[in-house]
């Protein structure tokens, strides 16, 4: 599975969209007549745009059915819906099966926020071959990102310095250099952006996924929402509650939490991993080449990021493994345990003085391509993040909250508490502390939970049925490494995902997979 969920070592919130949004004080159903009925015009998809993060276009897929892509027409503004429009991009694969058995379109939102449903879907397309057999399978990019009018921050120029900066200030000077790389981040956007920065919000996307559905020809919206995703499902469900139709949210996020408090989970999702990490390392029949116990492994990696953060190694030339680039590429690696032996490799280079594989690893994080271009999704994950979430912290809040984030998590601590200072300076007022997913009336969605998931920790998908309401969220469990679970290929959580999608059979509630 792709990586939806995004841990920043810079000044930048990473926890999932927060807000809050009434069905009246929304809108509730009220969609313009003229875009409910447009026709799209399907076509073969181009080569992903640098925004989506570039590459070629998507190869055909295994039964030699090609891609499709259109473009729906959404109000810039939902409070003005017969006022100026933007395109949203959208991606399908027909659907393989029977057309007397097809269900109707099941749409993908892999998460961030700012990950580009249009260049992801295809990547993984694959995996969801038996969703195929009965669903269109369709992805999208939501606005602000990619495709979809995305939002445009700084230049790639700007962007190497943004993420070679200090995430952990130690002192007034680096704490004055933090916030003003942060401000300046922060007025590129309002520059280049100003137009799109107030309608990035989730209540807008999920708003635009209703239109979707319409427009699809769909009564009921189909969904698979990954990490960020359900956020953005629990959002539209709250909206939407009569429009759900059959939906699944992998890898799921906390909706109680505000910034801080979601924050502080990833602090420990992201130690229990690197535990887990270490423990596998040092348990099996070979040496482990980064530590003789679990322990040692993390002691030692705590130890290299304290070196970076006086000395920097060679990584990719020009730049350096800063203490930054290495959490971030840490962090990467943790989101899957396909990544491990990659994370093995780069601290065992980085100890004997490379740095190339962990910056690789960052760089992946923050969607940078070899030849030093970035895709927008820093640009839409600040900016949708900075929309949604409320609080604005200084300095000195960060400070006091300091031991807190430290004793959850000795290695990425530091980084998560002072990346809540990454909103500070925003042109757009938040929405909420956290956002509202009560759904009464909604058709049961089914909420899987990993307990080995580092960023978005196994307790929040019991929050996540809890705050959906009676009868609504059914939980599932799986006992496993890596962000999400479906991904995992673990046959049980696939066989349960796959029959409640395809054939409405909802597993008993409490069903655990290992």
């Amino acid at each position: 599975m792709p990586s939806p969920c995004r841990l920043r070592a810079a000044a930048v919130t990473v926890t999932a969209l927060l807000l809050t949004c009434s069905v009246a004080g929304c809108g509730g159903d009220a969609q313009d007549e003229d875009l409910t009925a447009q026709e799209l015009s399907w076509k073969d998809c181009p080569a992903p745009s640098q925004a989506e993060g570039g590459g070629s276009a998507p190869s055909p897929l295994p039964d030699g059915d090609g891609w499709q892509c259109a473009t729906m027409q959404a109000p810039l503004d939902w409070d003005d819906p017969e006022g100026d429009t933007i395109g949203i991009a959208l991606i399908r694969a027909r659907s393989s099966g029977d057309e007397s058995r097809r269900i109707g379109s099941l749409i993908f939102n892999f998460g961030g926020p700012g990950g580009s449903g249009v260049s992801t879907l295809p990547a993984f397309g694959d995996e969801y071959a038996a969703l195929r057999t009965r669903y269109d399978l369709v992805s999208f990019d939501p606005r602000g990102v990619g495709r979809s009018a995305g939002v445009r921050c700084e230049n790639d120029r700007q962007l190497d310095a943004y993420f070679q900066q200090d995430g952990t200030p130690d002192d007034a000077a680096e704490r004055t250099a933090l916030l003003a790389h942060t401000k300046d981040f922060n007025a590129a956007c309002e520059k280049n952006s100003a137009r799109m920065l107030p309608h990035v919000r989730t209540t807008d996307a999920a708003r635009d996924m209703d239109l979707m559905r319409q427009v699809l020809g769909d009564d009921r919206l189909y969904y698979f929402g990954i990490s960020y995703g359900t956020e953005l499902g629990g959002v539209y469900a709250h909206l939407f509650p009569r429009h759900v139709g059959r939906a699944v949210f992998d890898a799921v996020v906390d909706p109680t939490q505000d910034a801080e408090q979601s924050s502080l989970g990833q602090a420990r999702g992201f130690q229990l991993a690197l535990g887990n990490f270490a423990a596998h390392c040092t348990s099996g029949t070979q040496d482990c080449p980064v530590g003789d116990t679990a322990q040692d492994v993390e002691n030692r990696i705590a130890d290299l990021l304290r070196t970076l953060d006086r000395k920097p190694l060679p990584g990719i030339f020009p730049r350096l493994l800063t203490q930054s680039a290495a959490t971030n590429g840490i962090a990467q690696a943790l989101y899957s345990q396909d990544f491990w032996e990659y994370l093995t490799e780069g601290l065992e280079q980085a100890y004997s003085g490379d740095g190339k594989v962990l910056m690789l690893l960052s760089d992946l994080m923050n969607g940078r391509s070899e030849n030093g271009e970035y895709s927008n999704i820093t640009a839409a994950n600040v900016s949708i993040n900075c929309a949604d979430d409320k609080p604005r912290h200084s300095t000195a809040q960060v400070q006091e909250k300091l031991p807190r984030f430290r004793a959850a998590s000795p290695v990425f601590g530091d980084f998560l508490a002072w990346s809540l200072v990454g909103c500070t300076d925003w042109p757009v007022p938040g929405a909420a502390d956290h956002p509202d997913v009560g759904a009464p009336g909604s058709a049961p969605i089914l909420v899987v939970g990993n307990t080995g998931d580092p960023a978005t920790p196994y307790e929040g998908a019991r929050k996540m049925v809890d705050a959906l309401g009676r009868g609504v969220g059914v939980e599932l469990t799986y006992k496993g490494q890596g962000h999400g679970a479906y991904g995992s290929k673990n046959t049980c959580v696939q066989s349960a995902v796959n029959g409640y999608l395809l054939d409405g059979k909802v597993p008993a509630a409490g069903t655990v997979c290992s």
